[in-house]
């Protein structure tokens, strides 16, 4: 099947999100599928444009009124997937509903051409409560139109369990792993009853990851085992000033919560090799959220650590490796997971082993399948 991947954005070396978007691609094209990769970027030259693999298919040119006109015209995606003969558009949602956009699905399906939008996190109004107001305005454009553009698609592609988003079918799939792009977990000690336990946590910081709540936990521990924090991913001033700061400063954690910032390759992978478990999303309650399957949990698995996070996760809730800890905003019980840590046997490769299912070739696939199983 011929397939563009269109997404509303450029990328990022090091996002996380850019990486998953090619992994995605990858996966799609292991399954022998033509995948085309479009998306909105700046020309070595300055000039705002949409590119598809590199290739220049629409130039907006510079300045205001060129900003603008991406927002506004998508003739040059509509004119490359006729002239293409592409058969599938499969879209990453961007909050960007508009009449413009809304223009350009109803013109792919009355020429024929099946899409479905991928929403990210679902429901995600409360993820933009402390954003900008520019982005907040964003927001209600969206809230005005997405309706009536989702009735363009085939379907909504979620890795939450709604069966229905903004009143269009889903298809429920899984946030996917790549394994020829995570090493193995190789922790530089090994011991059923550590000198020191060290916990790492990564993300690009928000209040959903609810890393308070671990720094909550460490100032009411008491027991005897040093355990320390590593924080990896940027971390909003206003976060650390308002948020962090307070509760360090309060339970003198100076020496106990690490801030690593941006860590990529073998740095990273050091900091995670002397780390012996991972702490991923606990606040995803605070967005609304209780059902949501996160890339992070996966990459922590394929890597081979143990983790513990409070949404709720069909694929890893019952898992001899994983903690669930409460969705409110109790502080984690640091002596639990060493508790949890002292009777822990599962070796890395053993973690890693329980994700195959999850492949992105899998996933993706899934979507294929439940589009050409489909009638528009």
């Amino acid at each position: 099947m011929k397939i563009l991947f269109l997404v509303y954005h450029g990328f990022s070396e090091h996002s996380g999100i850019s990486k998953k978007i090619h992994y995605q691609v990858k996966g799609l094209r292991e399954n022998g599928h033509d995948v085309r990769l479009c998306y909105y970027d700046f020309s070595p030259t300055g000039h705002r444009c949409r590119f598809v693999d590199g290739q220049v298919i629409q130039d907006y040119g510079t300045g205001v009124w060129a900003g603008l006109r991406q927002r506004l015209s998508y003739d040059g995606i509509y004119d490359y997937c006729l002239r293409e003969g592409i058969e599938f558009v499969y879209a990453r949602c961007f909050q960007n509903a508009n009449p413009w956009l809304i223009r350009f699905f109803r013109r792919l399906r009355q020429a024929g051409i099946r899409a479905v939008t991928e929403i990210p996190t679902y429901p995600y109004d409360e993820e933009f409560r402390n954003f900008s107001c520019q982005q907040r305005m964003q927001l209600k454009m969206d809230q005005l139109f997405r309706h009536r553009l989702y009735r363009y698609m085939d379907a909504m592609v979620t890795f939450s369990d709604a069966t229905e988003i903004f009143g269009q079918r889903t298809i429920r799939i899984s946030n996917g792993v790549d394994f020829d792009s995570i090493p193995l977990h190789q922790p530089s000690s090994i011991s059923h009853h550590p000198s020191s336990l060290h916990l790492i946590g990564v993300a690009e910081v928000h209040t959903w990851h609810g890393f308070d709540r671990v720094m909550e936990g460490l100032g009411h521990y008491r027991g005897t085992v040093p355990v320390y924090f590593h924080v990896v991913g940027g971390v909003h001033p206003n976060t650390m000033n308002h948020v962090f700061k307070p509760i360090i400063e309060k339970y003198g954690l100076q020496d106990r919560v690490v801030f690593h910032g941006q860590l990529f390759g073998e740095a990273l992978d050091a900091v995670f090799n002397q780390c012996q478990f991972a702490i991923g999303s606990l606040g995803r309650h605070r967005s609304g959220i209780t059902v949501i399957k996160t890339l992070k949990n996966r990459e922590y698995a394929t890597r081979g650590i143990p983790f513990i996070y409070s949404e709720t996760d069909s694929d890893f809730d019952h898992q001899p490796y994983v903690m669930k800890a409460p969705a409110d905003e109790s502080p984690i019980d640091i002596q639990q997971i060493i508790d949890f840590m002292g009777r822990f046997t599962m070796q890395p490769t053993d973690i890693r082993r329980t994700v195959g299912p999850l492949t992105w070739k899998i996933q993706m696939q899934r979507v294929v399948d439940a589009i050409a199983g489909h009638n528009i």
